[in-house]
């Protein structure tokens, strides 16, 4: 059921809210607590409506969409309550905010909040510099962004690292979950060899990438490279190297990963890339600060760029149809050439040799003759 309340106010909507309730016959409510998700208004805003939907059916909530219009506009709130069918299990406020109203989204959350029941606020896109200091954010024990989704995911992740308070939390972090519980495995399994150095391949615009890179570098305490595969591949491949091999992890396709380690069969497991419904059922699990996460960022600054990927992509491919000689028959073959070379046979000395009746020969004729050896070996010259 979707009921419009265009033009109100938010005491007529927690009015709205009890004569539902009470209609319906549900005295108490069964919530864990209050989702609030703040974006721009638009076709984006279903797109989280979705994802907190699916969420709520393991975390029955309240969802609470600040959705901020035209600033230009007049003040006006409109308001749209969803329960049933429509909202999972939760019930799903939709505040569409214009004009001054805009930025007053706290004010207009706050008369809605569930009362003895922690607060969570999502930011699906665009999030604040600092989340922590946002009005919303302040309401807040839990603050969930995703610098994967902003237009420039690097530097917001960058932003996160200095702006990290406790609480804070990115599902660009939590798409990690399944790639560092196979790495722990993997090295729970024998020769249980120390990890020397690794190496962690993906995407130039994938903050996973980097995040996965400084959690290696912080926990085995080992010097970690970060290879750029290209925009919008995200996570490829991980390699850890220990004195018996390398322990590698690999997704090409985005789907289905391959473990090899030394010793032991490749092993294909499912690494298909997690959607942000599954992403954010996973951060509502937890309402503490995420000590891993805040330590993962501080080791942003131990990773290590790959220049050599780029190198090579820029060095012009040899063709297909162009044989390439080992290194070993290339050296052999040079140095064959410099002990068989006769004396006086090169082209450069040949010109400037003169032929036994006094006239001058030519280069291409000495060099001819000394290839095919037909002609008188010329006297040393005095």
């Amino acid at each position: 059921m979707i009921i419009d309340l265009p033009s109100t106010t938010t005491s007529q909507v927690n009015a709205k809210l009890v004569h539902l309730r009470e209609q319906g016959g549900a005295h108490t409510l069964g919530r864990v607590l209050t989702l609030v998700i703040v974006t721009d208004d638009g076709e984006r805003v279903e797109d989280a409506v979705d994802a907190a939907n699916d969420a709520s059916r393991e975390h029955p909530c309240r969802v609470i969409v600040v959705a901020r219009g035209a600033k230009k506009a007049a003040a006006r709130l409109d308001a749209q309550i969803r329960i049933g069918g429509d909202a999972g299990a939760s019930e799903v406020i939709v505040l569409r905010l214009y004009g001054p109203l805009a930025d007053e989204g706290a004010s207009c959350v706050i008369p809605l909040l569930l009362p003895d029941a922690p607060v969570v606020a999502w930011w699906p896109f665009e999030a604040p510099a600092k989340p922590s200091d946002d009005p919303i954010g302040r309401l807040a024990q839990r603050r969930i962004t995703d610098s994967a989704a902003e237009r420039q995911p690097i530097k917001a992740l960058q932003i996160r690292q200095k702006q990290y308070a406790d609480g804070d939390t990115d599902l660009a972090w939590t798409r990690l979950t399944l790639w560092r519980a196979l790495l722990a495995a993997a090295l729970d399994l024998p020769p249980y060899e120390k990890v020397t150095a690794a190496s962690v391949s993906g995407g130039g615009d994938s903050p996973s990438t980097d995040l996965l890179a400084a959690w290696l570098a912080t926990f085995l305490k080992v010097p970690v490279k970060r290879i750029n595969a290209g925009d919008g591949h995200g996570i490829v491949s991980v390699a850890m190297e220990r004195r018996s091999g390398t322990v590698e992890l690999q997704r090409p396709d985005g789907k289905v990963g391959t473990l090899t380690q030394p010793g032991q069969p490749a092993r294909r497991v499912a690494l298909q890339r997690r959607e942000v419904r599954d992403c954010l059922s996973e951060e509502l699990r937890r309402l503490d600060a995420d000590e891993i996460y805040e330590a993962t960022l501080n080791g942003l600054a131990k990773v290590t760029r790959g220049r050599a990927t780029a190198a090579r992509r820029a060095a012009p491919a040899p063709s297909a149809n162009t044989p390439r000689p080992s290194a070993k028959v290339a050296a052999k073959t040079a140095a064959d050439g410099k002990a068989k070379a006769p004396t006086g046979t090169s082209t450069t000395k040949s010109s400037a040799k003169a032929s036994p009746n006094g006239s001058p020969a030519s280069a291409k004729t000495r060099s001819t003759a000394a290839a095919k050896k037909a002609a008188p070996k010329p006297k040393a010259a005095s």
